[in-house]
């Protein structure tokens, strides 16, 4: 038990390390600056089509999923209400965080901890090269900028697949489109984008991590790989909670 509880505060303290290092490593942007708009691309434009079907998915389950629920003499205007608040709010940010987490957490991960066994990581450092600065900082800083914009392109697929998915279940267009404006603050977009700026951040830290310290050998990868997947959706989950918790009572 008392190793469980030391591994536990081991890993919070390495873990805070590593965020030290990453703000030392700031300060070189001659180092990293280069490679961050090569990572925005694969973390950002090669992911879009993964996040369209997903968010296409969600937005048509959505609204058709809360057309079918609603009491008899309810306003059908609420199917449009709904959907844009679940998709804003938290489907959208939630569930691409998560679809990135699977496709380009892991390669973070897969390519870092690839590196640290063929000690390509130990030779950047003989070269003098700051390797958190040049394979971190930029991962990180694409994470934090490409997370949110995919998070607006998701939500909006998201509310016209459930516009169109609406339309087949009997919600005419007008009676969705007036459900979209009820109750909107410009708030619940800046939630809705502070939650993926949040995600974004954990998904570059924690994988970059698990792969900067990976174990030797394909085994240390692929375990190393498994476990940035699985800290990073418990990371998010928890980041999604506590922005709810503090922030949910702003939204109205």
């Amino acid at each position: 038990m008392i190793e469980a509880v030391g591994n536990v505060f081991g890993g919070i303290g390495a873990r805070g390390y590593f965020a030290r290092d990453i703000g030392r490593a700031a300060a070189s942007p001659r180092t990293y600056g280069p490679e961050i708009i090569g990572q925005m691309r694969k973390m950002g434009v090669d992911s879009i089509p993964l996040v369209a079907a997903v968010a296409a998915f969600i937005g048509a389950v959505t609204a058709v999923q809360t057309r079918f629920q609603l009491l008899p003499g309810v306003e059908l205007t609420v199917v449009g209400l709904i959907t844009r608040q679940s998709i804003v709010l938290e489907l959208g940010p939630l569930l691409t965080a998560l679809v990135l987490t699977g496709r380009v957490g892991a390669r973070i991960t897969a390519e870092l901890g690839t590196m640290r066994v063929t000690e390509q990581i130990d030779a950047l450092e003989t070269l003098a090269y700051d390797p958190v600065a040049y394979l971190v900082v930029p991962r990180l800083i694409a994470s934090i900028i490409m997370v949110p914009l995919l998070t607006i392109f998701a939500d909006s697929i998201g509310i016209a697949t459930g516009m169109f998915a609406a339309q087949s279940a009997g919600v005419s267009n007008a009676d969705f489109a007036e459900g979209l404006r009820l109750s909107f603050a410009p708030f619940q977009i800046f939630y809705s984008l502070l939650k993926a700026t949040l995600f974004g951040t954990a998904i570059a830290f924690f994988c970059a991590y698990e792969g900067f310290y990976a174990e030797a050998g394909a085994e240390g990868v692929g375990r190393s790989t498994a476990s940035a997947v699985v800290v990073t959706s418990v990371a998010i989950l928890m980041l999604d909670a506590l922005t709810a918790m503090v922030l949910a009572r702003y939204l109205i």
